[in-house]
């Protein structure tokens, strides 16, 4: 036990805490925007004074609403990895993203929508 002196243990600046980090993932993955808002409150079933606190950092998400933001939200997979020291896990979300990305790019030149490519 810590003797009480009066003074706080230092804390380094890399620390991040846990709501923060969610904040960081979840507002790059939807922004700060109502339309976000909205957006997570769909995949959550949270209601929207929850989600505020979640993209403000003051709060994090429980258990089960933390799973049905990784099931929508691949940046906050990512994050959630990264901090855990699973940084290779996250080569398999870039090949899954890549992957989708080619297909819709496929089906666009497929329809004709996409311009020829020059060199």
């Amino acid at each position: 036990m810590l003797p009480k002196t009066g003074k706080s243990l230092p804390q380094r600046q890399a620390d991040i805490t846990f709501a923060e980090l969610v904040s960081a993932a979840l507002t790059e993955e939807v922004g700060e925007t109502h339309r976000g808002v909205k957006t997570l409150m769909r995949w959550t079933g949270a209601s929207e004074r929850c989600v505020k606190h979640w993209l403000a950092g003051t709060h994090a998400p429980s258990g089960s609403h933390l799973l049905a933001l990784m099931r929508h939200s691949d940046e906050l997979l990512r994050h959630l990895l990264i901090a855990a020291g699973r940084r290779e896990a996250t080569v398999g979300l870039e090949l899954a993203s890549l992957r989708l990305k080619l297909r819709e790019l496929l089906l666009l030149m497929d329809e004709g929508g996409a311009p020829p490519i020059r060199h």
